[in-house]
């Protein structure tokens, strides 16, 4: 080994190439791996994902040794291959990093959705309690207004009472809920 690390690098690739020549290309790695896995860190940040791109651009110099192409040097060849991993890398990242804003987005927006539910669900809950506190008269009044639809004169002739005390009940029972509405939702102002 000591004899083809005074080889250059075109030898050591013709070795490569030519004779499947392991030593070859340990003598390349050993040569260039340092200084290529510093760039890609200080690049990436990451002393992992900086070595995982080394180890993978030296494996493809390995997988496609018969067929590497190598314009001016060997060098320049796997510092490319470096940046472009690199490249690759940040733009991973990039995307990965967009796709968990959007899912955070995403799931506080579903969270919004949630707690508009459970404030519409207690809301519903406090006003449902406040009509069953009403006099029994004025429930019955109210529900059959609101929640049977009901005119005020349908009311009076079912009910056997004036139209004026269908009118005073339903507006007992709305001042009673627009109180009961206000306090269950005063600490949303």
């Amino acid at each position: 080994m000591k004899l083809l690390s005074l080889h250059n690098d075109e030898i050591l690739l013709k070795l490569l190439r030519e004779d499947d020549s392991v030593r070859a290309f340990e003598v390349l790695y050993n040569r260039y791996w340092k200084k290529l896995l510093a760039e890609a860190a200080f690049h990436t940040g990451s002393q992992q994902e900086a070595e995982e791109i080394v180890q993978q651009v030296f494996l493809n110099v390995w997988k496609l040794r018969k067929e590497l192409v190598i314009r001016y040097s060997f060098y320049t060849y796997v510092a490319s291959s470096v940046k472009y991993g690199i490249m690759a890398s940040l733009a991973r990242e990039k995307r990965q990093k967009h796709t968990r804003e959007k899912l955070s987005q995403n799931l506080k927006i579903e969270d919004n959705y949630t707690l508009d539910w459970i404030d519409s669900e207690s809301v519903r809950r406090q006003l449902e309690q406040t009509i069953e506190k009403l006099p029994q008269k004025c429930r019955l009044v109210f529900r059959m207004s609101r929640g049977e639809g009901f005119t005020e004169k349908q009311i009076a002739g079912a009910l056997n009472i004036s139209g004026k005390t269908v009118q005073a009940h339903i507006t007992y029972a709305l001042k009673a809920l627009k109180t009961s509405l206000q306090k269950a939702t005063s600490f949303l102002f």
